[in-house]
């Protein structure tokens, strides 16, 4: 009799036992599953961009552009003029070879030769700043300017009589020198300007630089 009474008696308490259990799985369940929900716009915010298919690029800067859609950096042509009239006496050859009647052999030659008389004055073929004034060991009395677009002209063998210097702003036309013979290495051609250009440091021909 005993026995039995003790047996319902834990009956009756284990059912409030797993009771309590089952409760408090459910309840611990249920805090997990919810806890581990977070807000969307949290999630998305921490996962990588290749996984949410958006991605946030720098904004590219755009040059003005005018009304017919071209920017102001192609705008209009640099406006050129020959240093000085005169004959070509040799052409520009940086393809072929050119014979020098100074060095009396073939090399290629970088420039144009123009014949002018002694004293003759030499132009500014551009607008421009004047970069260097120097003396070169085999093209004589040399002035270096630059101008816009990348181009550079080069003024050789010219006479003592510079009249620029390095930093001055010259305009197309603008007398730089006079014609000499200083050019040591062409001083078969007589009196001349040894005429060269370049366009980003690269030799291109000065004759289409002046058309």
């Amino acid at each position: 009799m005993s026995d039995n009474k003790h047996g319902r008696a834990f009956s009756g308490k284990g059912y409030y036992i797993a009771l309590v259990l089952c409760a408090a799985a459910i309840g611990i369940t249920s805090y997990v599953y919810y806890a581990g929900r977070e807000d969307p716009a949290v999630q998305t915010a921490n996962l990588p961009a290749s996984i949410t298919g958006t991605v946030s690029l720098p904004t590219a800067s755009t040059a003005p552009a005018g009304t017919d859609g071209t920017t102001e950096a192609t705008a209009g042509k640099l406006a050129t003029c020959a240093p000085v009239e005169g004959e070509v006496l040799s052409p520009y050859a940086m393809e072929v070879l050119s014979y020098n009647q100074t060095t009396r052999d073939w090399r290629i030659h970088n420039g144009v030769d123009l014949a002018a008389a002694a004293g003759t004055p030499v132009m500014a073929a551009a607008d421009g700043q004047v970069y260097t004034v120097y003396e070169d060991d085999q093209l004589g009395m040399t002035v270096v300017i630059r101008h816009e677009g990348g181009y550079t002209t080069r003024y050789s063998s010219l006479g003592a009589d510079v009249t620029v210097s390095a930093g001055q702003q010259v305009s197309m036309g603008q007398p730089i020198g006079t014609v000499g013979t200083s050019a040591l290495m062409e001083n078969a051609l007589g009196d001349h300007v040894h005429f060269a250009v370049t366009k980003d440091d690269e030799p291109v021909d000065p004759m289409d630089f002046l058309e």
